[in-house]
């Protein structure tokens, strides 16, 4: 396990700039729009051989009557619990604040090492206006700017030097589930009903969760991490810079994760904006659980989930193969069933069949069912390999593969599923020359 350290202080003192260099990727996003990290953020990074993780909070403002900024001062509060050291932020241009003296209030009371970092030091005259940051009786301070990341390696050696030794766990390549889906479906309100703690912002105003999110999760002796994604919506809406990083963040998160939970508000469909998050995952060859959320909202006869379902299967064409769940996070109904589905879609899509049973099975139904001839040609299917792919791809080896049309590539993929089941996966068909 690494120690985790968190990074607190109030609103745009540099907090997100200062967590991008230390882990060395655009990760949480940075604005000139006050309150831009909204979420407890973690991202790992290490100094003189020593790897501990780091989460960066949500800008800290005390007794606000922003709905957000109550919910962050409990995201701070949780990350504050969660750390073994703790940065604290501050900002020499604005000098001591009220909001920093509250925050310093909290901080003195936590019993863990405190380091107090003075932002945007850099000249010599900042560096004297630095000394009256001693007033918020957290004794000694460092003077950085995490723009240039002048000043951070003294911060850094005294925070390695002061964290608790920790035995070292194999990190392990979890499978990621990410949880997608437009703005406002319930993704976040999901992954809080699953883990049981408001791991997540949750307020009726659609976008809310700006950024990818990742948390371990153990379920059914299966250990998996869940990544809720910020609501992809569509280009047209995406109106300031914050929603376009959000956008390209749930696309790297679709890119990057094995399973999407694609989760869609039962009293707006499978709409269009649905679809495309739909096909985003389909052409990254990602498994998929479609979710029907607020399930439990919808006027219901003894015929609604089936009705439904063929609608939405309809317009999946021609990938239909996908598991459709019907859940209410609110009401927590079928949100385990939801996991499970994606447990068993994630075993499908590292399924491996071997050469022999392949062939064995599919060659039969080959010769019963041939490739129609072309200009009088006939194509002769020869022999059949999956390849060795993280996802299911699998060679068909004939004589002539230029003439071997969709259509029939499609039937062989059916014939795939029925006999291998690779139920809520896409199967990629090349057709190679023998």
């Amino acid at each position: 396990m690494s120690n985790i350290v968190a990074i607190v202080g109030r609103p745009n003192v540099g907090k997100s700039t200062f967590f991008n260099r230390l882990i060395q990727r655009r990760e949480a996003i940075v604005d000139a729009v006050s309150g831009v990290t909204r979420d407890r953020h973690y991202g790992k990074s290490d100094w003189n051989g020593k790897e501990f993780s780091l989460i960066d909070t949500g800008g800290y403002v005390l007794g606000s009557d922003d709905i957000f900024e109550a919910e962050i001062d409990k995201q701070v509060e949780l990350a504050i619990d969660e750390a073994d050291a703790i940065i604290f932020m501050v900002d020499v241009e604005s000098g001591v604040t009220g909001m920093d003296e509250d925050v310093a209030k909290l901080l003195r009371r936590v019993g863990k090492p405190v380091f107090l970092a003075v932002n945007k030091v850099d000249n010599a005259k900042r560096a004297e206006d630095a000394v009256e940051f001693y007033a918020l009786g957290l004794g000694e301070y460092y003077t950085i700017a995490s723009i240039n990341g002048s000043g951070t390696g003294e911060l850094l050696d005294a925070l390695v030097e002061a964290l608790p030794e920790k035995e070292d766990v194999v990190e392990e390549d979890l499978p990621r589930f990410a949880v997608v889906g437009r703005p406002n479906a319930g993704k976040s309100s999901f992954i809080n009903a699953l883990i049981g703690e408001d791991r997540y912002i949750v307020t009726d105003i659609a976008g809310t969760t700006r950024d990818a999110i990742d948390t371990k999760y153990n379920r059914f002796g299966f250990e998996f991490n869940l990544v809720d994604t910020a609501g992809i919506r569509r280009k047209s809406k995406v109106k300031e810079d914050l929603e376009f990083y959000s956008v390209m963040r749930s696309v790297r998160a679709i890119e990057h994760a094995d399973v999407c939970l694609l989760v869609l508000d039962a009293n707006r469909g499978f709409d269009g904006q649905v679809q495309n998050i739909f096909w985003l995952a389909e052409r990254n060859r990602k498994g998929i659980v479609v979710l029907v959320n607020k399930w439990d909202l919808v006027e219901k006869d003894h015929k609604s989930v089936k009705e439904y379902e063929k609608v939405i299967r309809k317009q999946m064409e021609p990938f239909t193969d996908v598991p459709i769940v019907f859940i209410s996070a609110l009401t927590k109904q079928r949100i385990f069933k939801a996991i499970e589905t994606a447990v068993e879609v994630y075993n499908n899509r590292s399924k491996k069949i071997k050469t022999s049973e392949l062939n064995d099975v599919l060659q039969p139904i080959i010769e019963s069912y041939p490739p129609p001839a072309y200009k009088g040609k006939f194509v002769k299917i020869k022999y059949i390999m999956q390849l060795p792919t993280p996802q299911p791809q699998f060679a068909f080896f004939c004589n002539l593969p230029q003439y071997i049309k969709d259509p029939y590539k499609r039937f062989l993929e059916n014939k795939l599923r029925d006999n291998f089941g690779f139920h809520g996966v896409p199967i990629s068909i090349y057709m190679r020359k023998k």
